[in-house]
């Protein structure tokens, strides 16, 4: 398991979502990010995760149009944006989004984040559009366990996907744990800490063990927990490095040793604090 960068996690409904990806979070709308873009599908990126809030949807629809790779073989990403919650907002803002990319259908839309009195029209809103095959999945982004069991009690719709900040310093066992007896997917947002962990003495010991970057090593501790990681990059040298991460599998000793890092600290929002 995890020996290429195209095999693929079931989601609840059955559909296909690669265990890796592109994050385009910062990546400068127009050449910036369709460079990203473009330099990840060449070497076997098929998803590619944005939002509204990147303002970079347009470039990342460009990007798609000119690899050439049929739609189907992609797994396109975006996100509502919270002050584009509510039921008949979120029916527009996902208009909005899937003409920006220049698309008929969007793989997975996420809430962004869990807007109090907001959330639940917002999952209605979701749940429209996958029931009129314009979203083949859709999911959450920084819920925690009590936002997700608060949903379930206004929909029989359950997420298919939770995106969250994880990483060695915030490992969210519980909220992994629940979600995986929930048969929810759990994504990794911001898997490198933004680069907090590159000298972590830890994670350089493991990475010289294996030959590898302490960034390759963290992305595949994501993957043996079978968290889908997106990291981000506009680099096309990083992006190729941060791929490579197929050739080796880390022992249980070296998973538990990076397990153990965990701090519970954020470089995110709180999602049960946040003010945007």
């Amino acid at each position: 398991m995890f020996s290429h960068i195209a095999e693929t996690t079931t989601l609840r409904n059955g559909v296909q979502m690669p265990w890796f990806g592109l994050g385009v979070y910062k990546a400068n709308e127009g050449e910036e990010v369709q460079l990203a873009v473009r330099s990840a599908i060449e070497i076997g990126y098929r998803s590619i995760d944005t939002a509204a809030l990147y303002q970079n949807e347009q470039g990342v629809g460009q990007a798609i149009r000119d690899c050439e790779i049929p739609r189907e073989q992609l797994f396109i990403t975006t996100k509502v944006w919270n002050t584009d919650q509510g039921f008949e907002t979120t029916l527009q803002a996902f208009e909005e989004s899937r003409k920006k990319l220049g698309l008929d259908y969007i793989d997975l839309y996420l809430i962004h984040w869990p807007v109090k009195e907001k959330y639940v029209e917002t999952w209605r809103a979701l749940n429209k559009l996958y029931a009129e095959g314009l979203v083949r999945a859709i999911g959450v982004s920084n819920f925690q366990v009590h936002h997700i069991k608060d949903l379930m009690q206004h929909s029989e719709m359950i997420p298919m996907v939770n995106q969250i900040e994880l990483h060695p310093r915030l490992t969210q066992k519980t909220l992994l744990d629940y979600c995986k007896e929930q048969q929810i997917q759990v994504e990794a947002w911001s898997p490198l800490m933004r680069g907090n962990l590159m000298a972590n003495p830890t994670l350089e010991v493991i990475a010289n063990k294996y030959k590898k970057s302490v960034a390759q090593v963290i992305l595949r501790w994501d993957l043996e927990h079978q968290v889908v990681t997106i990291p981000k990059s506009v680099n096309p040298s990083r992006i190729i490095e941060n791929a490579n991460i197929f050739d080796f599998q880390l022992t249980h000793e070296d998973i538990e040793a990076i397990d153990a890092l965990n701090l519970d600290q954020r470089v995110g929002p709180d999602p049960d604090n946040f003010s945007f």
